[in-house]
């Protein structure tokens, strides 16, 4: 055909239908360090011809390629895998070619006319003496070696020499690639530390941690809150925005449109005379006072994660210096946030489709890069669905660059496809649909979808059952064992998961209006002075379902996610395991939190190594209760007012008589 470039029609192998790749390669898939990277790939040629297949990979850094081999699985399939050692991005591709050596071989093994073999042996002397020409040292010394003794000796040593396992060895590592089909275009990994994977969140609101003679707080403070957060067994801290809070249109208690003197504002009104988003609120304390934060939160095993919130209060000095930033309304001034009939007065957002683009997408890089100064490297990003997708690809890459040890998390409660695109675009984390979750269909069905299908290559679920936004109806009317219950789900159902306190431990249920989700008193607007102390604290049970999660390898990870059967709908049950099945954690959630339900539980026993004729017992974390099970089927009840969940470690082996000594 006139005009197409003409392929090289000798290069016959095809690969296709590579996993992971997503997107055809346009987005890079996620892993942390310490993981690997298994691909799978099809690779075949028309006719009978031997096929090699190797995956090749490197880090960004480096200049050589990395091989491996990869294996044949059935029906053309293919796969290997490789190690994810440093920070940072890794590149991977594959090529396969015709092995003429190898498909000489077989037929070769075939032949039983004397005739014939010695025919074929001075065939294969050829494809070995080309083989010598690319090898050097002893192996092509060999090689010649060989060579010329397939071309001299009798049928029988010859067809013993040809199909050696030596001859093999040394053509597998010599082959002829001249004509080998490289997989177009370079596929990627974003390896990030070992948090972007498993990590347990605790946010609070550094102005409510006081003491008692203070009405707002202070970093000095918030030092002394640590400790019970880290005896809770958390190792991130979140703060809602840190900075100056400014006056104008500033919002009551209560989300109230006027505000008294007393009242103290929303954190995302961000900006005020004293500075913007590089600045630190003037009671909260200096940036002194927040490295001490910083490093004492380290000590006790913590890393302090900032939100990052790119809006302003109508009195940042952004607005001032930079009006060419915002909109404008038709009058001249700026235009507030709103979502009509609803505004948002106290809130301007940036308009990134002004002129002036390229300098505010540097300046909100540099806001990232000088907290990363500051010690942060842990970024919760408020609402990046309504900024444009370009600048998150952009912003998160040229950070990653320099800082590969950086996570961010992705808030954004918005449209499936979007929160999936920001992942992509390289968010290590994502806020998730968990708090509206509720019904078994819904959680098997969701959280299949994160963790058996695509999605779990680029998106890693970050679970929350309420945020300072967020108080779930499910949190509303279900009392004490609905909060226990959804801290298990989250804690067990999610590598990274997270809760708003000391709201959630102290179990603050009163929402702001009936049919709303907003909470009564809220944070947002107001300081709250919290009786950290109170008995019914959920604190201790908090505490053992993260000593559980800590302690236990297959909850650190989302992609051995298993559900199973329970004979009631209001009984949930799902297993993780690590990849051997060494360990096995089996969860069965009682998913009412006001009656007692009970039901009989089907396991698949051989797919997790389990004998169908020996008894197993199973512990229950949660209470350190031990039962025996025999059997797929087995009877489970659970009381929410005792417990609302079982947390079972499986152990294979129960011992018998026949196990000690007495019984020889």
């Amino acid at each position: 055909m006139k005009g197409t470039q003409k392929l090289d029609g000798r290069r016959r192998v095809v690969i296709e239908n590579v996993q992971p790749e997503i997107d055809s390669g346009r987005f890079p898939i996620k892993r942390v360090i310490g993981q690997s990277v298994e691909v799978e790939a099809d690779a075949f040629t028309d006719s009978h011809d031997a096929l090699a297949c190797v995956l090749r990979y490197r880090h960004a850094s480096e200049t050589g390629w990395h091989e491996v081999a990869m294996t044949p699985l059935i029906n053309d399939r293919w796969r290997a895998s490789f190690p994810i050692t440093e920070l940072g991005r890794y590149v991977y591709t594959l090529t396969a070619w015709i092995d003429h050596f190898f498909s000489w071989r077989y037929e070769f093994s075939r032949r039983n006319d004397a005739q014939d073999i010695a025919v074929a042996l001075q065939a294969g002397a050829m494809l070995v003496e080309a083989a010598a020409t690319r090898a050097d040292g002893k192996n092509q010394m060999q090689l010649q070696q060989i060579a010329e003794a397939l071309r001299t000796v009798k049928p029988d040593a010859g067809s013993a020499l040809a199909l050696s396992e030596t001859l093999a060895s040394l053509m597998r590592q010599h082959p002829d690639r001249s004509l080998a089909t490289d997989y177009p275009g370079l596929l990627s990994v974003w390896s990030e530390p070992i948090k972007a994977q498993y990590s347990t969140w605790y946010e609070f609101f550094p102005r409510s941690c006081m003491g008692d003679d203070m009405d707002h707080g202070s970093f000095a403070e918030c030092e002394k809150r640590l400790p019970s957060v880290a005896a809770m067994g958390f190792d991130v801290v979140y703060l809602p925005p840190i900075h100056p809070i400014g006056l104008t249109q500033r919002k009551g208690a209560n989300n109230a449109l006027t505000a008294t003197e007393a009242d103290v504002g929303s954190p995302w009104a961000i900006g005020a005379t004293e500075g913007g988003h590089k600045a630190i609120h003037p009671q909260l304390g200096t940036l002194d006072d927040f490295h001490r934060l910083v490093l004492k939160a380290r000590e006790l095993g913590i890393d302090v994660a900032l939100d990052i919130a790119f809006q302003c209060s109508p009195d940042h000095p952004y607005v001032r210096e930079h009006p060419e930033w915002f909109r404008h309304r038709a009058d001249g001034s700026i235009q507030y946030a709103e979502n009509p009939p609803k505004k948002y007065e106290d809130i301007v957002p940036f308009n990134f489709e002004c002129d002036a683009w390229n300098e505010l997408w540097q300046e909100l890089l540099d806001i990232f890069l000088f907290w990363i100064k500051q010690g942060v490297y842990i970024f919760r990003v408020d609402n990046p669905h309504t900024k444009p997708f370009p600048f998150w690809e952009w912003l998160i890459g040229e950070v990653k660059r320099a800082h590969p040890e950086t996570i961010f998390l992705a808030e954004a409660f918005t449209r499936p496809k979007i929160t999936y695109r920001l992942a992509k675009l390289g968010f290590s984390q994502s806020y998730t649909y968990f708090a509206w979750r509720n019904a078994k269909s819904e959680l098997e069905s969701y959280f299949t979808e994160l963790s058996r299908t695509e999605v779990r290559e680029y998106f890693r679920p970050n679970l929350w059952p309420n945020t300072p936004d967020i108080l779930p109806e499910y949190l509303q009317f279900g009392g004490r064992p609905a909060f226990m219950l959804r801290l298990v789900l989250a804690a067990t159902l999610g590598a990274n998961y997270g809760i708003y306190g000391p709201a959630y431990e102290l179990m603050e249920a009163a929402p702001r209006e009936a049919g709303g989700e907003e909470y009564l008193d809220s944070e947002k607007y107001q300081v709250r002075r919290w009786k950290l102390d109170r008995a019914d604290s959920l604190k201790d049970f908090i505490a053992r379902v993260n000593r559980i999660r800590k302690e236990s390898p297959a909850l650190q990870q989302d992609y051995r996610l298993q559900f199973f059967d329970v004979n009631n709908d209001s009984l949930l049950c799902y297993a993780k395991t690590t990849p051997d099945n060494a360990e096995i954690i089996l969860v069965v959630a009682n998913l009412d939190p006001h009656h007692t339900q009970s039901g009989w539980v089907t396991l698949p026993l051989e797919l997790l190594g389990l004998n169908m004729d020996r008894t197993y017992q199973v512990q229950d974390l949660l209470t350190s209760a031990r039962f025996l099970w025999s059997g797929a089927r087995n009877y489970v009840e659970i009381n929410p007012l005792v417990a609302p969940a079982h947390i079972f470690k499986l152990r294979r082996r129960v011992r018998t008589e026949h196990d000690f000594d007495y019984f020889l």
